[in-house]
């Protein structure tokens, strides 16, 4: 599901800046930005996400500006020499006015370096922290509106499938002449004029009648939607529930399409219904990599 957030908490060195950014994924997939000195803090703040997160390929930045006073007034001025001259080089090459920014030289990663330490402070840590966990519920947020939304839509969908069976399941009532018909071609095909044994018959009868009857498929078709649709309605973890009830739901909808062939023209408009089904199941599973 995707989402932003970034939150802001000042230290006594300057400011922490925590940021997320999710979009779609079938698990959860961490990647974390992070400056040197917070690397020992990469699991502890992993941790926090994964507490208020389930799914979703998460970008994680988190920064640490320095001012002056932070930096204890220890400024990498190399670095910033090489800034003016790669800028004064730059406007004599390409023949351009104007002067280098100091707010900006002032602001590049490194300029304002901390004091050499393995750890960073307590108070960076819990600063780093909180703002990740302040981060997580803004974008729990703020992908709550967005699944509110597409669960509404994927519900619409599940109540059009149900519309779809009902039409197929009154189209069937009436093709079941069909069906007898083709059943009494295939068994007219099978005997070529010989005798058969009366129980053989039966059998091939039963087996060629359950090959051509879609009342099984259709009710779990409709029982899966209509699960589909309260799933939605209730609370808690569905994105990986709704993979394996969707996966049924398609797989149903295959079976009504392998059944309906040679039946004229009511076998084609079954068809056409269970197609319409079948790309209605496509649309919610596509929308279902958005849920958690």
């Amino acid at each position: 599901m995707t989402g932003f957030a970034r939150v802001r908490r000042a230290v006594a060195e300057g400011e922490v800046v925590v940021s997320l950014k999710s979009v779609n994924h079938r698990g959860l997939d961490l990647h974390f930005h992070l400056p040197p000195e917070l690397d020992p803090l990469e699991n502890e703040v992993r941790g926090i996400i994964k507490e208020g997160l389930a799914r979703g390929h998460v970008q994680v930045h988190v920064a640490t500006v320095r001012t002056m006073s932070g930096a204890g007034g220890a400024w990498n001025r190399a670095l910033v020499d090489t800034y003016m001259r790669a800028f004064q080089e730059a406007r004599a090459l390409y023949g351009l006015a104007g002067q280098p920014d100091l707010n900006a030289a002032l602001r590049l990663p490194g300029v304002f370096s901390a004091e050499a330490e393995e750890e960073p402070g307590d108070a960076l840590t819990q600063a780093v922290l909180e703002a990740t966990r302040e981060a997580v519920v803004v974008l729990n947020q703020f992908r709550e509106r967005e699944g509110a939304v597409t669960a509404a839509e994927m519900s619409q969908r599940c109540r059009g499938i149900g519309t779809l069976v009902s039409r197929m399941e009154e189209i069937r009532e009436g093709a079941i002449p069909a069906f007898q018909k083709r059943l009494r071609d295939r068994l007219s095909d099978l005997l070529h004029g010989a005798q058969i044994d009366p129980q053989r018959l039966a059998q091939e009868a039963a087996l060629l009648a359950d090959r051509s009857d879609i009342a099984e498929e259709l009710v779990r078709l409709r029982t899966h939607a209509a699960q589909v649709d309260q799933m939605l309605a209730g609370d808690g973890e569905v994105g990986k529930r709704l993979d394996f009830l969707l996966q049924e739901m398609n797989r149903e909808s295959n079976t009504v399409l392998s059944k309906t062939g040679g039946l004229g023209d009511l076998g084609l408009t079954i068809t056409e219904l269970a197609l319409a089904a079948k790309s209605e199941i496509d649309k919610i599973r596509e929308q279902s990599l958005n849920l958690e």
